[in-house]
């Protein structure tokens, strides 16, 4: 009897490891703010794509193998919606990753985490930031050089990125993103509703009071014309 042929199983690579996006809503609401604030800086740039919380494989065929970071930046790939990160179905791999830690997983980001992104990912810079201070150091910076991390010195109370071309540092108290080029810090989604907020009231109230001044300037020149009447006509009484 002739044997059948069995096809090779399909390998799934699941697209939730079931565990929490972030411990606190302090932690969520940074990964998230990053998120946004690194997609709108990077939005006219095609081949620049920004994620987070999403799972990475990096070994085909092999679905353990897997790793979720927080806050992930890559260049040279296409910027499009995706359901995972298979690394060996991209063009690249991640440039910059921000881990938002916590006690219970600082000792994995400094370790194996900080091991993967250096020596298997070859992530150039790797940031690692506890947003409640519960950790010492609270806010640390890697950069890789040859196969291996150099921790990234302060300039001006922030650890410049090279890859991103921005630098991360506490303003009000929180991590955010500053450019140098134009000296300011980026902004937040509220920040930007706000100021777009603020700015459409500024225009309407400048469209009003234009209004208002160009009723003003219509009754005066109905006062004048009434005034240059109003002597026409006893001119005309006097002769």
């Amino acid at each position: 009897m002739q044997k059948k042929i069995q096809s090779a199983p399909t390998i799934v690579y699941p697209e939730s490891d079931g565990k929490p996006m972030a411990e606190t809503d302090v932690h969520r609401k940074l990964m998230m703010n990053f998120i946004l604030m690194l997609e709108d800086h990077f939005k006219s740039d095609n081949d620049v794509y920004v994620s987070g919380n999403l799972l990475m494989y990096y070994e085909e065929g092999n679905p353990r193998k897997s790793i979720s970071p927080d806050v992930f930046v890559v260049f040279g790939v296409e910027k499009k919606l995706r359901n995972t990160y298979l690394t060996w179905a991209e063009a690249n791999t991640p440039d910059f990753v921000l881990e938002v830690a916590s006690p219970s997983t600082f000792s994995n980001d400094i370790g194996k985490k900080k091991e993967l992104y250096a020596s298997v990912l070859e992530v150039k810079e790797y940031y690692i930031y506890d947003p409640l201070g519960q950790i010492v150091p609270s806010f640390i910076g890697y950069r890789l050089t040859g196969a291996a991390y150099q921790e990234i010195d302060f300039v001006n109370e922030r650890l410049p990125s090279d890859v991103l071309g921005l630098e991360l540092g506490e303003h009000d108290g929180v991590l955010r993103l500053y450019n140098p080029n134009t000296g300011n810090w980026l902004q937040t989604p509220p920040e930007r509703a706000e100021k777009a907020e603020a700015l459409a009231q500024q225009e309407a109230n400048a469209r009003q009071n234009a209004e208002i001044r160009a009723e003003n300037a219509e009754a005066e020149l109905e006062k004048a014309l009434a005034e240059i009447e109003r002597l026409r006509s006893m001119k005309n009484d006097s002769i």
